[in-house]
């Protein structure tokens, strides 16, 4: 019963990052979700995989995306 609530949280913070404009927002919401799958990852007896998806998806990989976004020019409506 807990999987399946932490698979559906998983879907529904997939769905909203899916629906920012603002990439930073976005990657923030995908950070929460990656680490919802460890959990799911952790309930399913593979605890191995959960790690490995916290410290390379969830912390690495984000950090990286966080970073390319900083070094990126904000567009405006007006912008092209």
């Amino acid at each position: 019963m807990i999987l399946e609530i932490v698979l559906v949280a998983l879907l529904v913070m997939s769905l909203i990052a899916i629906g920012f404009r603002d990439l930073l927002h976005a990657v923030i919401v995908l950070g929460a979700a990656d680490i919802l799958a460890a959990v799911a990852f952790y309930f399913m007896a593979a605890p191995d995989i959960a790690m490995t998806q916290i410290a390379v998806t969830a912390g690495l990989t984000i950090f990286i995306f966080v970073v390319v976004i900083g070094k990126t020019r904000r567009m405006e409506h007006g912008d092209h």
